[in-house]
C-alpha cells in the first residue's frame, strides 16, 4: 500500500510514517524541510504543482492530511489574534488540506480502494466550546466541514474520514498532554484501516469513538 502523509517530519506525522514503514508499506512523507521525501509547504501552490509532477503515475491508497499549525496558542482576547495569524492558520489548516487533496485526486482515483484521512481536532466540535484558541478552533472546524463535504462529493470513489488524534505529547500539544505519539499513532492506524465507503464522512477520535460535530 502506498501512503502519503503531509507534515511527516515530526510529531504525529513522523510517528505515522515510521509505523507504516515498520508494517512494510511504501510511505511518502512530505514536509517543509529537505529531509522529507517530497518538499511541500501546503500553503504554496507551486509546491503542489511540483509534487504532482514528482508523483505522476503513482497510485496513492491512503492520503493522510496531517500538516497543520496552532499559531494562536495562549493568545489574549483583548490584544491577540492578529489578522496575519488568521490568514496563516487558514492557509495551512484549511486551504492546504484542500490543495493537497485536489492535487492528488488523480493518484487516489487510480488506486483500487482509496482513502483520505484528515486530521482535525476535538476543538473543531461545537460541543466543545470553552473559549480561547479562536483561530485554531475555527480552522479545524473548517477542516471538519471540508472533509464532510468532500465525503459527499467523492462518495463511491474515495472514502474520507476526519479524526481527532487526541491531546498528544508533541511540540504542539505540549509535555502535559494526555497521550504519547505512539498511543495516538496506534489508534489512528486502526481508524484509517476501518475507513470505508460505509463510514465515509465520519468524525472519530483516535481511540474509536464517534465525535459530536
Amino acid at each position: 500500500m502506498h501512503i502519503l502523509i503531509t507534515g511527516a517530519t515530526r510529531g504525529i506525522g513522523a510517528g505515522l510514517a515510521a509505523a507504516y514503514r515498520d508494517m512494510g508499506h511504501d510511505v511518502t512523507g512530505t514536509g517543509r524541510s529537505s529531509g522529507a521525501e517530497v518538499t511541500l509547504d501546503v500553503t504554496q501552490p507551486q509546491d503542489h504543482r511540483a509534487m504532482a509532477a514528482q508523483l505522476a503515475g503513482r497510485t496513492i491508497d491512503l492520503l493522510v492530511c496531517n500538516a497543520g499549525v496552532y499559531l494562536d496558542k495562549g493568545s489574549d482576547l483583548e490584544t491577540g489574534y492578529a489578522a496575519d495569524l488568521w490568514a496563516q492558520s487558514f492557509a495551512a489548516n484549511v486551504i492546504g488540506v484542500f490543495l493537497t487533496i485536489q492535487t492528488l485526486l488523480p493518484n487516489l482515483r487510480a488506486a483500487p480502494a482509496p482513502r483520505i484521512a484528515i486530521i482535525s481536532s476535538q476543538m473543531a466540535s461545537h460541543t466543545r466550546a470553552p473559549g480561547g484558541s479562536y483561530i485554531y478552533r475555527a480552522s479545524k472546524a473548517a477542516a471538519l466541514n471540508l472533509g464532510r463535504n468532500l465525503a459527499a462529493d467523492l462518495a463511491g470513489e474515495v472514502a474520507v474520514g476526519i479524526y481527532h488524534p487526541g491531546w498528544v505529547q508533541t511540540d504542539m500539544g505540549g509535555g502535559s498532554a494526555d497521550i504519547t505519539v505512539d498511543e495516538a499513532v496506534a489508534g489512528l492506524v486502526d481508524r484509517f484501516a476501518a475507513l470505508s465507503h460505509e463510514t465515509t464522512g465520519c468524525f472519530e477520535t483516535w481511540d474509536g469513538r464517534a465525535h459530536a460535530y
